[in-house]
């Protein structure tokens, strides 16, 4: 599928010619360079490896800098392959947010907020006392039984308990596009996108 890389900017809301208030999401999507054209003959598999947001030197490997040399540009520092694009490109093109459309729906993939170590409740929804959650009756947040009886006498694997939440790949689908700025590579996007503000989302078509 066609895509971009793109960097969260924020969320906020716009009116719609119905005078409806419609909550959305900003993304500066590109400009994305072409760092390598993925083939058959040599690779195995046709794809298109896109570089985005301009890196320093001197944080950069000489192996990494002499790839992104091959293209013509300075070394990035979010690159993505993206297979199935839908237009040809050869290396150091420049792909920017004019190939999306308003109105057309894209799916946004990112890496979602970090909560550190959350109970049950929080992180599975369990009702705590009040619906007396798997069994436990005094206790407001706790998370009540989790294992069985003498056999297997033991705690079944993927029994929801308290842990780290959140930091995952999350991908939404169809999102519609609300707007295209083009001159300032942003794209308005109806919804919210996982991850923070200022973090990578790869915007698929």
């Amino acid at each position: 599928m066609s895509g971009l890389i793109g960097r969260k900017i924020g969320m906020t809301s716009i009116f719609d010619e119905n005078g409806k208030n419609i909550p959305c999401t900003v993304i500066e999507a590109g400009p994305c360079v072409v760092t390598q054209v993925r083939t058959i003959g040599v690779d195995g598999y046709e794809a298109l490896q896109l570089g985005f947001d301009d890196k320093n030197e001197k944080h950069s490997t000489k192996a990494a800098l002499g790839h992104f040399k091959k293209a013509g540009t300075v070394a990035k520092k979010k690159v993505v392959e993206f297979q199935n694009f839908a237009t040809e490109q050869k290396l150091g093109d420049l792909i920017d947010v004019s190939m999306f459309v308003e109105g057309e729906f894209v799916d946004v993939q990112g890496v979602s907020k970090g909560k550190g170590f959350q109970g049950v409740v929080k992180r599975h929804g369990f009702g705590g006392v009040g619906q007396a959650t798997h069994g436990q009756h005094n206790r407001l947040r706790a998370p009540g039984s989790v294992g069985a009886s003498s056999y297997p006498s033991r705690v079944f694997k993927g029994m929801r308990m308290a842990g780290r939440m959140g930091g995952e790949n999350v991908n939404v689908q169809n999102l519609r596009v609300l707007k295209v700025v083009t001159e300032k590579n942003l794209l308005v996007i109806k919804g919210c996108v996982p991850g923070c503000n200022n973090s990578y989302v790869i915007i698929h078509k």
